[in-house]
């Protein structure tokens, strides 16, 4: 009887544990891998984040609002939404501009209601300078002039913190809000691409294991663990 009782602790405790498990993903946070790097040198290709799910969540009641922090979408906020144009996708990108809003993008400046917006400090330009444009494509494209756009109520203005390496708002539209999954929180763990294996092929199951435990090690970014994402 003792044993059928531990084992039965057990299988309760497990069955909590999933229980408690589901229920933050599906309602509280999600893990989130960034696959690309246009919110680079922000967020790096292999950074794993942690993403609030709740603080965009519709409220049905005054009482939730005055209870959990619930807020709608805010200037600044990084935030992870259903791709537009194909919701079966997770995208990333920096909410720049919301609803009624007027967006425009001048010569790789952003301007925001007729203002310049002082955001040197997260933004990144690797492409080519604009003087070297002998055939006036500067000009032109919308990656470096756009709008001005006048945010539709109920959607945000996304681009990627790598302005010159991101397909966001300037080539899709307005993000709706309600394809708005949550907030970039906090970055649990980074690690850089695998690198092939040098030397002779492992020999065996622990061979094999102690070189992926030390790749793992290797590769980790540690001084990225644990940061806010900013």
């Amino acid at each position: 009887m003792a044993a059928r009782s531990v084992g039965r602790e057990y299988l309760e405790a497990l069955l909590v544990a999933f229980v408690f498990a589901t229920f933050a993903r599906t309602f509280l946070f999600q893990a989130f891998e960034i696959p690309t790097g246009s919110m680079e040198k922000n967020l790096l290709v292999g950074d794993h984040i942690l993403v609030n799910k709740f603080i965009f969540g519709p409220a049905l009641f005054d009482f939730e609002k005055r209870l959990l922090p619930l807020r709608p979408v805010e200037r600044g906020d990084v935030v992870v939404f259903r791709y537009p144009r194909d919701p079966s996708q997770d995208f990333i990108k920096r909410c720049v501009g919301v609803g009624g809003d007027l967006v425009e993008i001048v010569h790789r400046e952003l301007v925001l209601n007729e203002k310049p917006v002082p955001d040197h400090s997260y933004t990144y330009h690797f492409g080519d300078d604009p003087r070297a444009d002998p055939v006036g494509l500067y000009e032109v494209r919308p990656r470096d002039n756009f709008g001005p756009l006048r945010v539709p109520p109920g959607n945000s203005f996304c681009l990627g913190d790598n302005r010159d390496n991101s397909q966001d708002s300037r080539y899709w539209g307005p993000v709706p809000d309600e394809l708005l999954k949550g907030r970039a929180l906090l970055i649990y763990w980074s690690v850089a691409a695998d690198d092939p294996d040098l030397g002779a092929p492992p020999r065996g199951w622990l061979d094999r294991t102690l070189r992926s435990l030390g790749r793992l090690v290797r590769e980790t970014r540690w001084s990225r663990t644990f940061g806010m994402v900013r």
